[in-house]
This record gives structure tokens, C-alpha cells and sequence, in this order.
């Protein structure tokens, strides 16, 4: 959808956090790229909304690290630098690593069954093109391993940093190359889970993380 196009006026009673769902979205395509003031004007006309709603959602991803308020200039969409990826996914590439390898000795079987589900799932958002839902499986799989390793520690150091990459990751598999080969990585991820290979886990789960680096580079 274009940014001037015309949109449904939105009326849920939460408006601000649904034009953030819908400005972040925007972001995370590429439509609002890095770097580019944010068009209060034309995002009014685009949802139907007056400027305070837009203005309140400006805040909320400010927050979150994806616009950046610049005095004299506005919001601008939050630039990220090949330097700060680079320094970034290494350390989450470990970390992530390091939960697939305690995934594999923690996790209950009712855990890799929930994680296997998602892996079909995956592999039908991909087969439908849904990358938005694509992308949310992605999120609940990298959680649910996180979670399966059972330490808390690695998770909150793992959350601190995750959120730095959020919109780096969605964009890692905007190729159609590197969104096949991201869901064929998953599936391997998931049947090394099945056979509790702690080893061959964290070596896959490394792996992709630094395709991905690899991904963006290019």
C-alpha cells in the first residue's frame, strides 16, 4: 500500500498504539526508510487520524529505539549503521548459541512439540508469501528455544541486545533467496532440537544468526 494512499479511518480506542503496530510495519519494510524525516502530514491523510495520534505513536517508537527525535528537524526513522550490526550480531549469534545448547538438555518434550508446530507453521507463512506472519513465527521460535534453555540470565542479556536488531532481522530476509534458505535453517534448528544434539543446536542457531549478518552486508 502506498504511504498517500487513501486508508480506512482507524477507531479501535487504542489509535496511537495501532498506528505505531502500523507505522512500525512500515519501518521494518522499508517503506519509512532510515535516515527519512517521518511525513506527519501524509501519515494523517494515510490513516484518517488527526496529528495526535500520529504524534503519540512517534513517541512510542522512539522508545523502542526505531525513530529518533531531532530537535529543529522532527522525527526521523532511526538510521543503523553496518558498524553497529556488525559489533551486534556476533554477541547475540553466541548468546543464541549458547540457549539452543541448554535448549537441547532443558527443554520438556511438550516444549519441542509446541516449537515443532511452529516450524510447520513457519513453512506455511513461507509458502504463502506472509512475510509479516512469517516473521512473528521467527520471533515466537527464537523465543521459545530462549526460553527452553532455561536460564534467565542469558535471557535478560540476550533482550538487552535483541531489541537492537529487531528491524535488522526482518530485513536479513527480505531476498527471496535468504527467506527460503532462513526457513530450510529453521527446520534443520528444530530437528536438532528433536534429537536433544545440544552441539549440532548451538553450532546451527550460530550459524544463522551471522547468515543473516552476512544477508545485510550484501
Amino acid at each position: 500500500m502506498s504511504l498517500l494512499d487513501p486508508d480506512k479511518t482507524l477507531v479501535r480506542p487504542a489509535l496511537s498504539m495501532e498506528i505505531s503496530d502500523r507505522m512500525r510495519r512500515m519501518i521494518m519494510e522499508g517503506e519509512l526508510e532510515p535516515g527519512a524525516k517521518v511525513p506527519e502530514k501524509a501519515l494523517t491523510e494515510h490513516f484518517g487520524v488527526s496529528r495526535t495520534p500520529i504524534r503519540e505513536a512517534v513517541k512510542i517508537l522512539a522508545h523502542e529505539g526505531l525513530v529518533e527525535l531531532v530537535q529543529n528537524r522532527g522525527a526521523i526513522v532511526a538510521p543503523q549503521t553496518a558498524d553497529e550490526l556488525c559489533e551486534l550480531f556476533p554477541v547475540i549469534a553466541a548468546l543464541e548459541g549458547a540457549a539452543g545448547e541448554l535448549a537441547a538438555a532443558n527443554a520438556s518434550d511438550g516444549a519441542i512439540a509446541a516449537l515443532g508446530a511452529h516450524c510447520r507453521a513457519l513453512r506455511a507463512a513461507y509458502e504463502a508469501a506472509d512475510r509479516p506472519t512469517y516473521f512473528d513465527i521467527n520471533q515466537m521460535i527464537h523465543a521459545g528455544i530462549m526460553q527452553a534453555a532455561g536460564n534467565p540470565t542469558l535471557a535478560r542479556h540476550h533482550a538487552t541486545l535483541a531489541n537492537r536488531v529487531y528491524r535488522a532481522r526482518y530485513q536479513a530476509n527480505l531476498s527471496k533467496d535468504r527467506w527460503h534458505t532462513a526457513t530450510i535453517e529453521h527446520e534443520a534448528i528444530q530437528a536438532a532440537l528433536e534429537a536433544r544434539d545440544g552441539k549440532r543446536l548451538g553450532e546451527l542457531m550460530r550459524e544463522h544468526l551471522m547468515h543473516k549478518l552476512q544477508a545485510l552486508m550484501r
